[in-house]
């Protein structure tokens, strides 16, 4: 009966490994054909990681170097900015040099300009006034019928023509008649001497007033003439300032646009940069789930290479009963018991049988 046990129990103990090593089998067979399905997913998303990625290091490749060149870009336009900003200044500066040389020519032209009106006016006045005394002059026959200008402003002559009538009258012994017509023409040379000093006193006002005239004229002239070339020198710069003031606004709007473009690559480089992190996580998580099914399968690997050490431990276990049996049949035999035929096998019989 303990025979019949045993190898019942070895039976079963073969099945029991037996049914073992085939459910192993098949979980083996299971577990090649997952984890082959596995590697093939993780290799073809890694192909479609590998060529998404490559396709967006590119572009950020190239939004970094659009970046670049957009700063260097604002660096040269700020340079230009600030060159300009320079000479704006310095166009202002000579501006306001300019205007106050203007305020400082019309203030002298308001100062002498009254006296220039002035001047002229009197000395119209005055040539009038000459033109009456030469008129009178050559009318009374003072002008000396037409002679020369020069004749009649010849006082010296006349001095001398009624210094010398007056001594002949004073001197000479004369007849009533010629003493008289000496009285006549002492008379006579007087008032055109007379006549000629007035005219010549007013030559000479008139000459002084046209000299101061003419000086004047010519300040007044010069004082215009600097006056038109500073107004031209300020027009000139007030064109320079509309083309400096046009050209920074033109470099202000360049700057406003490249500013923008550099901002618009780099939002587009921190949405590429979530992309690859996203990328990055993708490839860590199948890298995770490969590292996963490669210990699953190195754990089966491991599974499978235990069965057979339980299998020997499980016969090391019979052995021991088996003995253990052998050993009471032997002493119910030694005692003079009567064995059953199994206790018999059990005695005479191999362990391998």
């Amino acid at each position: 009966m303990i025979k019949i046990i045993f190898f019942h129990m070895l039976i079963v103990l073969g099945g029991v490994v037996q049914e073992q090593n085939g459910g192993n089998t098949a979980i083996a067979s299971t577990a090649s054909a997952t984890a082959s399905a596995i590697k093939k997913d993780n290799r073809i998303n890694n192909n479609s990681i590998d060529s998404n990625q490559k396709t967006l290091l590119e572009f950020k490749r190239q939004l970094i170097e659009e970046q670049k060149k957009g700063e260097s870009q604002i660096d040269r336009i700020n340079q230009k900015i600030e060159e300009t900003k320079k000479i704006i200044d310095e166009e202002r500066v000579k501006l306001e040099e300019d205007r106050l040389k203007l305020k400082h020519t019309n203030e002298a032209k308001d100062a002498d300009y009254t006296k220039f009106t002035e001047l002229k006016n009197n000395l119209i006045e005055e040539r009038k006034r000459m033109k009456t005394l030469d008129t009178k002059a050559s009318s009374s026959g003072v002008g000396g019928g037409g002679r020369p200008r020069r004749d009649r402003y010849n006082i010296t002559n006349l001095t001398k023509a009624l210094d010398q009538i007056e001594k002949d009258i004073q001197t000479k012994k004369l007849s009533k008649d010629e003493e008289r017509r000496l009285v006549l023409k002492s008379k006579e040379i007087a008032t055109r001497l007379h006549a000629l000093k007035v005219i010549n006193k007013k030559e000479d006002t008139y000459k002084s007033m046209a000299m101061k005239f003419d000086d004047l004229r010519g300040k007044m002239t010069k004082i215009f003439d600097q006056k038109a070339e500073i107004g031209r020198g300020i027009g000139k710069l007030k064109e320079n300032l509309d083309e400096l003031l046009n050209k920074r606004e033109d470099l202000y709007e360049e700057r406003r646009m490249i500013i923008h473009q550099v901002r618009e690559a780099g939002a587009k480089l921190e949405m590429v940069d979530t992309q690859l992190n996203a990328i990055e996580f993708k490839r860590s998580r199948l890298q995770y789930s490969s590292d996963r099914q490669r210990r699953q399968n190195v754990d089966r690997r491991s599974s499978r290479h235990e069965i057979p050490q339980d299998k020997m431990k499980k016969n090391r276990e019979n052995h021991e009963l088996w003995n253990s049996l052998k050993e009471v049949a032997m002493k119910k035999m030694s005692g003079g018991g009567k064995l059953t035929f199994d206790e018999m096998k059990l005695i005479y019989s191999d362990e391998s049988d």
